[in-house]
């Protein structure tokens, strides 16, 4: 299918919006280019509840998570990633609530950095968080008239899990999936081939509803996703034609293959290519000295 994006979205900060049965979304007052117009924090069950991502340490939104939970009890925070703009508020509403925090695990890079290399996105993990409960694939955590289902899907970073509300076909899906935009993988911290990987993964689950990190549901997920990997794949041949062309450094595909894009966003666009090209240096169809990195000189391979 041609991959269609959605970018009608009302954030309706300050309030909970009802997207599925027993379930509101809170959006957090946080855009940028990288987060559409912020993080969705979801707040699951009637009596006692879940909250999944709770979002950037912000005030606001912690005051209208308190809103919309409105003195019921939390039992559970469920965290899908450590990036800044969805873990680090957990903290704090566990402090108000005595919920539980449940997470994949701490943050941690998909590798092991190269010699000399530095992770350029050391700014947007959240070191700091540990979770009190680590949770693995399949994990079943039951709540009152709830039931989630840990789905680990790495690859945005090596610690990410969607969430599935188990019996009723709807997968949280945080920044794995999303429909306004595709999901940033980035090396060291994410790695493309767990994302297709995961991307399968999703696909094969069948949810008949996903409700993303950021922006609005999607409403159509296997045909969605099938698009994101027809997609990926495109950049992937895309790379090896800039590569055969006589292209043999990142600035240079970046510049061609994302010239339509927002100058600002390259450095993204730049890690996104590394990201392809590790997954292509590892399957022997490029060759690099080394290991694939930001400034290495990239070749033909086999």
């Amino acid at each position: 299918m041609a991959l269609r994006f959605d970018t009608s979205f009302d954030p309706a900060y300050g309030q909970g919006v009802d997207v599925a049965h027993g379930v509101q979304r809170v959006t957090a007052r946080n855009p940028s280019p990288f987060t559409f117009h912020g993080t969705n924090s979801y707040v699951v069950g009637r009596d006692t509840l879940a909250v999944i991502d709770p979002g950037p340490d912000d005030e606001a939104h912690l005051e209208t998570l308190l809103d919309v939970i409105a003195g019921r009890p939390v039992s559970h925070i469920f965290v899908s990633h450590t990036h800044r703009d969805h873990s680090p508020l957990a903290a704090r509403l566990k402090e108000r609530t005595g919920a539980k925090v449940l997470a994949e695990g701490p943050h941690r890079p998909a590798r092991p950095l190269h010699l000399g290399e530095t992770n350029a996105l050391d700014a947007s993990a959240d070191t700091a968080f540990v979770p009190d409960i680590a949770s693995p694939d399949g994990e079943l955590v039951s709540g009152d008239g709830w039931a989630i289902r840990t789905v680990l899907t790495p690859g945005h970073t090596a610690n990410h899990a969607a969430f599935a509300l188990e019996g009723t076909g709807i997968l949280f899906s945080a920044d794995h999936v999303m429909g306004w935009a595709t999901s940033i993988v980035a090396p060291p911290d994410g790695a493309m081939a767990d994302y297709m990987a995961s991307l399968d993964k999703l696909i094969e689950r069948g949810d008949r509803l996903l409700l993303p990190g950021h922006g609005g549901p999607v409403t159509a997920p296997r045909a969605f996703m099938r698009g994101l990997k027809t997609h990926r794949k495109m950049r992937e041949r895309a790379i090896l034609e800039r590569i055969r062309a006589g292209d043999r450094t990142i600035p240079d595909m970046v510049k061609a293959i994302y010239r339509d894009t927002d100058p600002h966003l390259h450095g993204a666009a730049g890690l996104s290519v590394l990201a392809h090209l590790e997954d292509l240096v590892a399957r022997g169809v490029v060759a690099t000295e080394a290991s694939p990195a930001m400034d290495g000189i990239f070749t033909p391979g086999r």
